[in-house]
């Protein structure tokens, strides 16, 4: 496919779009060319609420959770913030948590974060996505979910999610969502181990049977499984997924969309900003580059594309696969402090960005 070619499916969710959501669309069209000019086109992954109803065995933001004295969002707070999103050109958010369906402001975070001007995803574990529920997601303005599910066998899910059942309602939390004519699809923790095991294979058959795309979240060492480097995936496995990509609807970040083929997509084509207002790189890279109560949704994202593991192209996902950035970085910086760690403890005047799209932002370390 040459670049800037969309996939079939790509052209069919964008004219839908056109239909549904004329002035994201507009936006969406504008992505690429952003992109070449060195802006970001992110997602925005919100982390609204860390409250959950679940107690997973990776929870990345495990040492987040129980901070109430800590400034957190109001709605006047998302919709300023949604403001400033909107005026940089961003048109997509991921709302995650926590567990989003648990939240008794969700209809007003939605509506603050204006579903006319965003696509807007929902992470959930399925527990409370019940066929009333979905119908009225979709009334609102939600776009997608996205479905955890862990394992094909209900034991094995059940006990990594922490959750007796969780299984068999996420399963059914599927069809209420397709029901409702909600878009929908599933994401899978993949530890080096799962990749190569035939339930994963069995797994995304499963799912794709239904005509439901699987997306793969590579292990992580932090959160819950700080330190679990036995789980992580090497570019050998990396490889054997871009594979198993060719054979089944499945992708991870990596994957190239929208034309666009934009390796690691931390900060350039996705971040996340905590509960309390910190601007993450990557949901996984617990550094804050920026709180958004202090300073403006731009400057914090242009001081993140001028360090170079986000301003420059970089092949691979630094987090699940790059031992030397986890080594150097995340174990040496990161790990026994207080989070997200400041980006200037981290990251050093050798960090600075080079080589980037075609800014060159000033950062202080």
């Amino acid at each position: 496919m040459e670049s800037g070619e969309l996939k079939p499916e790509e052209a069919r969710n964008r004219n839908k779009l056109k239909e549904s959501k004329p002035y994201v669309y507009e936006k969406i069209l504008r992505l690429a060319e952003k992109y070449k000019r060195g802006e970001s086109i992110a997602i925005i992954q919100f982390q609204y609420d860390y409250r959950c109803n679940f107690k997973c065995e990776h929870c990345s933001i495990k040492t987040f959770q129980g901070k109430e004295t800590k400034r957190s969002f109001t709605i006047p707070d998302v919709k300023d913030l949604f403001r400033q999103a909107d005026e940089m050109g961003l048109a997509r958010v991921t709302i995650t948590g926590g567990e989003p369906l648990v939240f008794q402001d969700f209809d007003e975070l939605v509506a603050a974060i204006d579903p006319e001007k965003f696509y807007i995803n929902c992470d959930t574990n399925g527990w409370l996505l019940t066929p009333e529920r979905a119908l009225h997601l979709k009334a609102i303005g939600v776009d997608r979910m996205q479905l955890s599910i862990d394992s094909l066998d209900p034991a094995e899910h059940d006990a990594f999610r922490g959750a007796k059942g969780s299984h068999a309602r996420a399963l059914r939390a599927i069809d209420a969502a397709r029901d409702a004519g909600m878009d929908i699809f599933i994401q899978t923790v993949v530890t080096k181990e799962r990749l190569h095991s035939e339930e994963f294979r069995k797994f995304l058959e499963f799912f794709n049977n239904k005509g439901i795309g699987v997306f793969v979240s590579y292990a992580k060492p932090v959160g819950a499984w700080e330190g679990n480097f036995s789980c992580l995936v090497d570019k050998e496995d990396m490889a054997f997924m871009e594979q198993l990509e060719r054979e089944h609807k499945v992708f991870t970040h990596l994957t190239p969309g929208y034309g666009l083929k934009m390796g690691c997509i931390s900060t350039k084509g996705m971040f996340s900003i905590t509960q309390y207002g910190d601007v993450l790189p990557c949901p996984y890279i617990h550094v804050s580059v920026g709180n958004v109560f202090n300073e403006p949704l731009k400057d914090i994202v242009s001081r993140a594309l001028g360090i170079k593991y986000f301003g420059e192209h970089v092949d691979t996902c630094l987090i699940a696969e790059d031992r030397p950035f986890i080594e150097k970085y995340i174990e040496g910086r990161v790990y026994g402090k207080p989070l997200p760690v400041p980006y200037f403890e981290v990251f050093t005047e050798e960090d600075r960005t080079i080589t980037p799209f075609n800014l060159v932002p000033e950062v202080d370390f």
